[in-house]
């Protein structure tokens, strides 16, 4: 019975097993071999390190992932408490609104920051209008922090909305009770009970923002990341090997904060049960 039981578990996870070695393992493999079997060999991994350039667009990628992050939960976290707890006109389109972004591309993402924050873009006409110049930002740092903000918040905000509703008042209402001002109860019993939320879908926050090329390809005038990096290694200057380690330099430190945020969260969760 034992092994009949095993064949058909087998059965069952063998397709999942095919998809991931086909469409996951065997190219991430052939891409780390690539990555070490350039000029600089195995010195292409530390190429991010030892080289200025490469180095420099690192450190601005995880900068810019930790700030989107950051301002994202902030802004999701508050508006998803809010948005799961009343209930007003016109809230349905609102949730719907604020989740729209989902349904754009990332190029169509940096459009949208042109036309708010570019050359010609809305706040550009307002800020001449005011006598105080164009303001023009979005084809730096501040332009994609606000597209990466833009796509990043919706993601977030349902996962808060989930976690909110989840909540039990009667804590808030026991802390209440024995003295607690809104800020105690918030930070001793709200963000405590959402911790696990916040971390998992911060996480996801970061590794699409270390991720992501089509906004930053739209908007890359003075914009150095490490996608960017790669995209001009692989098509304008023909650096195959140095495009694929710098790939799985990216993969990896975005693969190491994704795990050690879920094991933290778990760990968290736990705790709280």
């Amino acid at each position: 019975m034992r092994g009949g039981e095993n064949r058909n578990l087998l059965v069952m996870v063998l397709p999942a097993i095919v998809v991931v070695a086909a469409f996951f393992l065997l190219p991430l493999a052939r891409l780390a071999v690539v990555g070490g079997t350039g000029r600089a060999g195995l010195q292409a991994y530390l190429a991010v390190l030892t080289t200025p350039n490469y180095f420099s667009a690192l450190v601005s990628t995880v900068v810019l992932a930790v700030a989107v992050t950051v301002a994202t939960l902030a802004i999701a976290g508050i508006a998803g408490v809010f948005l799961e707890r009343n209930r007003f006109f016109g809230r349905e389109a609102l949730v719907s609104m604020l989740t729209l972004p989902l349904a754009f591309p990332g190029v169509v993402v940096g459009f949208m920051v042109i036309m708010l924050a570019g050359r010609t873009g809305l706040i550009g006409e307002l800020t001449s209008l005011a006598g105080a110049g164009r303001l023009v930002f979005a084809y730096s740092m501040a332009g994609l922090f606000t597209g990466y903000l833009y796509f990043s918040i919706p993601r977030v905000i349902l996962t808060i909305m989930a976690a909110a509703g989840k909540l039990d008042p009667a804590l808030e209402e026991a802390a209440q009770s024995l003295g607690a001002g809104p800020w105690r109860v918030v930070r001793d019993v709200i963000l405590p009970a959402l911790q696990p939320a916040l971390i998992a879908s911060g996480a996801v926050c970061f590794a699409t923002s270390m991720g992501a090329f089509g906004t930053a390809f739209t908007l890359a005038t003075d914009i150095k990341v490490l996608p960017i990096v790669i995209y001009t290694e692989f098509t304008l200057l023909a650096n195959i090997s140095l495009a694929a380690a710098l790939s799985i330099v990216l993969g990896a430190i975005t693969w190491v904060t994704l795990a050690a945020c879920r094991a933290f969260a778990g760990a968290t969760a736990a705790a709280a049960g």
